[in-house]
């Protein structure tokens, strides 16, 4: 729905073509974008921050419902083998996919070890549904110096875990952890075994936030060579975290690569500094029209999740911050109002604004401070059923003047109140 209004909004009135969008005309330097599918980590990578708290059983529900509303395709919806609370969570998350026939697909983390394994098994048995398990294990050279490991026992916990999740009859995803500092003689055999043994998927993981979008390239474009010449066909996963503040344009750089999948969190949520954020990831991935879900219900999703894990939102967040779509400057607010009042929707929320804020369940607003002329409390009085006598402008307008910031409704109701009373 909304790619095709992009491209039909090129030429939306008299004047031709309104918008030139340079992101998309001219040279292209890199491959095209194509869709991808999105697998949300938030009620597990994501509860591993320290600061987060871990959200009761009925929000991520809600979580998983919203989620699969939004066409998210996957979620890890726990790791079993944490503990009898991790099992119950996850029994109850699955439950709710069954009996809601909800079209999210469920994973598992696990570690390459049957005791992580074997839960995720039985849960997929009791409940009846399909369980992705997602086996992680450390691969880098720096992990394996640090825990004394050598190729040959991570070659025999990769085989292992493989086997016993086909033998049973699951999907198996193997995941190596800071997989974009790993040394190719490493990943070439762990891949190879991996695939020999019946592996669905290959996750590329930048654990530690390593990696910048050539690194993201290079190692997606060496993966697709290997599966090439092993004549294999696993689908490829990307999982990143934003430690150098790149996490959403590597997750953009591995769908231009060619992954088949980009992992997330909402509001980025995660170890350290966290994940690539999965909110501004379906945004971006909306815009650039390879994402076709309807995507109004994801500020519930960012406000749900912000709530229940004690994480605010910042005010200049992208799309989702509560400044994202506000403004009070004079020229800026005039232009808005003039496009809503001639009923223009799509120009209205374009013309200041990079992002269509109807698209994600948000909207233009318009506010009165110093900066503000008389367009923006004459508009902001109708938008409530108050009439904009010219005197109460003029004391909104004195009252603004007077201060350094936008006013908040109470304080211009309380001119309100006196201008009525006066009256």
């Amino acid at each position: 729905m909304h790619s095709n209004d992009r491209q039909s909004a090129e030429n939306p009135g008299p004047f031709g073509e309104v918008i030139h969008d340079w992101n998309v005309r001219g040279g292209v330097l890199a491959h095209p974008y194509r869709p991808v599918q999105v697998h949300d980590e938030t009620i597990r990578d994501g509860i591993q921050s320290p600061s987060v708290v871990d959200p009761p059983i009925d929000t991520k529900l809600e979580i998983v419902r919203l989620l699969d509303r939004l066409g998210v395709a996957s979620v890890d919806v726990g790791l079993p083998g944490a503990g009898p609370r991790a099992v119950e969570d996850v029994r109850t998350i699955l439950r709710c996919i069954v009996d809601e026939k909800l079209r999210i697909r469920p994973t598992c983390a696990a570690r390459t070890h049957e005791h992580d394994i074997r839960p995720v098994i039985e849960l997929s048995q009791e409940v009846g549904i399909e369980i992705e398990v997602m086996a992680f294990l450390g691969a880098s050279p720096i992990r394996m110096l640090a825990e004394r490991w050598d190729d040959d026992l991570l070659e025999r916990r990769t085989r292992n875990a493989a086997k016993l999740t086909v033998e049973a009859g699951l999907p198996f995803c193997f995941v190596t952890e800071d997989t974009i500092r790993s040394h190719p003689t490493t990943l070439r055999r762990l891949f190879t075994a991996a695939v020999e043994e019946g592996a669905g998927c290959l996750c590329l993981c930048d654990t530690v936030g390593h990696a910048d979008p050539r690194g993201v390239f290079n190692l997606v474009q060496w993966t697709r060579d290997l599966l090439m010449g092993l004549g294999a066909s696993p689908t490829l996963d990307w999982h990143g975290h934003d430690d150098r503040g790149l996490g959403l344009i590597n997750g953009l750089a591995a769908v231009q690569a060619g992954v088949d999948r980009v992992h997330g969190t909402v509001l980025g949520v995660g170890e350290r500094v966290g994940n690539t954020p999965l909110d501004l990831l379906l945004v971006n991935l909306q815009l650039l029209g390879v994402h076709d879900g309807d995507l109004t219900a994801l500020a519930r999703l960012v406000d749900v999740v912000s709530d229940a894990c004690a994480v605010p939102i910042p005010v200049n967040y992208p799309v989702f911050g509560r400044d994202a779509f506000r403004t009070g400057t004079g020229v800026h607010a005039a232009a808005v109002i003039k496009a809503m009042r001639a009923g223009d929707a799509w120009l209205a929320d374009r013309i200041y604004s990079g992002v269509p804020a109807g698209w994600f369940g948000r909207r233009q607003e318009i506010e009165i401070g110093h900066m503000s002329g008389d367009s923006n409390i004459v508009f902001w009085l109708e938008q409530r059923g108050i009439r904009p006598d010219p005197e109460l402008v003029g004391r909104i307008r004195a009252r603004a003047k007077a201060g350094d910031r936008v006013l908040r409704e109470d304080e211009i109701m309380e001119v309100v109140a006196q201008f009525q009373s006066a009256g």
